[in-house]
């Protein structure tokens, strides 16, 4: 009785471990067991991306899920993808499951919904259709253009190689090499020259405080003379001019005192004389002391 009882536990212990197991896997798909959910199916020729628990959406908002995705034997071509939906969803007529791809290729499905009043039976079969990708519209959009486009890549890669190939094009890069050398010559003096400015324009600057201290004291200079009576030096120059010129006319003139002296020969004459009297005179003295000075002795 005790095995018994131990082998029922363990034969529930198992039952309860595929049960947790069966609802764990589908709870980690996205698919909840313990809600109500209406079924509907689509059949398409192409479910690249499509993959099982792949969201059905309504208007950008999930609203299902893909449940089962299965070859159609029965319609060569085709597929049967079954849709679980909310329960509370119901499909009009004529709406339309679409298969739509975004750039990195992840399939959804998106509800198309129409605006009949009729609605479509719990597991029937609604209108269905692949739409095509973004990498096919880029590629069916792009494809014409780039295959225009290769004639004239090739035609300028043609060109490109001729032009390398000819000799006048290294000649003008070994001009070009040349010309860079000249200008990297022509930095380096420009440098140089750059460094010995300093002194130069420390040479300018002590010239111009010079040059300002020379400013100053002649403005000094020039308030000095500013200050200067120079009016009553100029009339004094003029009152000595003018008696210059009176003692001028008077030297000049033969009549006057002065003018005698200077026109009168007579006068010269006997300043001559007297001068030879007198140095005659000098002369007898020298020779002759004794008759002109007498010394007694007592």
């Amino acid at each position: 009785m005790k095995s018994l009882k131990k082998e029922l536990i363990i034969g529930l212990c198992v039952v309860v471990a595929l049960l947790v197991l069966f609802f764990g896997i589908d709870f980690l798909k996205g698919i909840n067991v313990f809600k109500a959910a209406n079924y509907y199916y689509g059949t398409y020729t192409n479910v690249a991306g499509l993959q099982k628990s792949a969201p059905v959406t309504l208007n950008g908002f999930k609203v299902g899920q893909v449940r089962e995705i299965d070859y159609d034997f029965t319609n060569p071509g085709h597929v049967r993808v079954e849709l679980s939906v909310d329960k509370a969803l119901r499909i009009p007529k004529g709406s339309e499951a679409v298969i739509e791809q975004d750039i990195l290729g992840t399939a959804t499905v998106v509800l198309h919904l129409s605006d009949a009043s009729d609605y479509e039976e719990v597991g029937s079969t609604i209108a269905s259709r692949t739409a095509t990708g973004m990498l096919d519209n880029i590629s069916g959009s792009l494809m014409p253009s780039i295959s225009a486009i290769f004639p004239k890549v090739d035609s300028l890669l043609t060109n490109l190689n001729r032009l390398v190939g000819d000799s006048s094009v290294s000649q003008s890069v070994k001009r070009l090499d040349a010309i860079t050398g000249n200008l990297e010559a022509t930095m380096k003096q420009i440098r140089t020259t750059a460094g010995a400015l300093p002194p130069v324009m420390q040479n300018i600057n002590s010239l111009t405080g010079n040059l300002n201290t020379m400013s100053s004291d002649l403005a000094q200079v020039a308030g000095n003379l500013k200050e200067a009576p120079i009016d009553s030096m100029i009339q004094n120059l003029n009152v000595l001019s003018a008696n210059l010129k009176e003692l001028s006319g008077t030297l000049n003139n033969p009549e006057s005192s002065l003018g005698l002296i200077t026109h009168d020969s007579t006068l010269y004459d006997n300043l001559n004389n007297c001068a030879a009297s007198l140095d005659s005179l000098l002369i007898d003295v020298k020779k002759n002391p004794k008759r002109y000075i007498s010394i007694k002795l007592l």
